[in-house]
């Protein structure tokens, strides 16, 4: 009596099976691509929940995904593994470039082999890769963060950036945004004296925190378009008599800026879900690789759970606009 109940059990499997191979079908994409994941720094925790999300997407589309990369934020540093790659003959490339050109020969060679390139987090030179995933509209962070620091400083005084590597394209990219929003007339109380560079190492960001305090006596607030450079700044005023005196944003997870909020450190900070960027990139991987797109602007490719998503101008994709986390909100994230 047993039989015809396994029996039942094995067809709606292969139902749900069948289901499956047809969703993969439909959505275009080849299976068993190998995609391997580049981040800045290897032990980076916003860099490790990006590198996450794109392995949970390569697992929905049956590819074989790793995450491969160095443990310093050097402009060359990637260059290795990047060449093991090549070597290894990977299908696709994501990386998180750390330098917009010190990597671009190599990623080069890699595209003349037939690998895909995709960066994601922080671009490369356009002929570094085919597509560039992005947080958000870089021109909208940039702002965003000037406009959200303006708020809890009052719309006046001095303020620094620490921000993460001198060499970091979306870093700059977004501070060049700051000093353009800066220029209108509602900012004109306000002076940015510094930008600080952590190297996005926990305690390089922590000292560079103490040495702003200590050169400008007048600080009102530091933004900290790292969350590297965040957590160390908000843990150093959390226990200095500058607690309650110095505003501290910029861009951080809210599980690591979460006790910070709570013990009144931070008010105000920003950031999208960097799972999600990963997915994202993840996907457009994929789809390059399996020929579904080429990379040219208009072009849509299935994303997942993510939904369909468009090809921008010089190969952008957009992820969405950014979150603002305060005391209101922030036991409703988990990431």
């Amino acid at each position: 009596m047993f039989k015809p109940l396994r029996h039942t059990g094995t067809a709606a499997l292969c139902v749900a099976l069948l289901a499956i191979s047809c969703a993969a079908g439909a959505a275009g994409l080849k299976s068993g691509l190998k995609i391997a994941f580049v981040p800045k720094q290897i032990n980076n925790p916003y860099e490790v929940i990006a590198d996450d999300g794109g392995m949970a997407a390569i697992k929905e589309f049956n590819g074989a995904g790793k995450v491969v990369g160095p443990s310093d934020a050097g402009a060359s540093s990637q260059v290795q593994y990047i060449n093991t790659l090549i070597t290894q003959r990977q299908d696709a490339i994501v990386i998180a470039a750390n330098d917009a050109n010190a990597v671009v020969p190599y990623l080069k060679k890699a595209m003349s082999q037939g690998i895909k390139v995709v960066t994601f987090d922080s671009d490369t030179a356009p002929e570094g890769r085919q597509l560039f995933v992005n947080q958000a509209n870089a021109e909208g962070i940039g702002r965003g963060q000037i406009q959200l620091v303006s708020k809890l400083m009052g719309g006046e005084g001095e303020f620094a950036v620490l921000s993460a590597t001198p060499n970091a394209t979306n870093q700059n990219t977004w501070i060049k945004w700051m000093q353009e929003e800066l220029k209108k007339p509602e900012y004109s109380k306000m002076k940015l004296v510094k930008i600080a560079y952590g190297n996005d190492d926990d305690q390089k960001s922590f000292v560079e925190t103490q040495g702003l305090l200590q050169a400008y006596p007048n600080l009102k607030a530091i933004i900290a378009p790292t969350t590297v450079g965040i957590a160390a700044a908000a843990r150093y005023i959390s226990t200095s008599s500058s607690k309650g005196k110095v505003a501290v944003t910029g861009l951080g997870t809210p599980n690591q800026m979460r006790a910070f909020v709570k013990n009144g450190t931070v008010k105000a900070f920003q950031l999208w879900d960097p799972n999600q960027l990963g997915y994202l990139a993840a996907y457009a991987a994929a789809s390059l690789s399996s020929g579904a797109i080429s990379g040219k602007e208009g072009e849509s490719f299935d994303a997942g759970k993510l939904g369909k998503r468009t090809i921008g101008p010089k190969g952008e994709i957009i992820l969405g606009p950014p979150t603002t986390f305060d005391a209101s909100n922030i036991d409703n994230f988990n990431f």
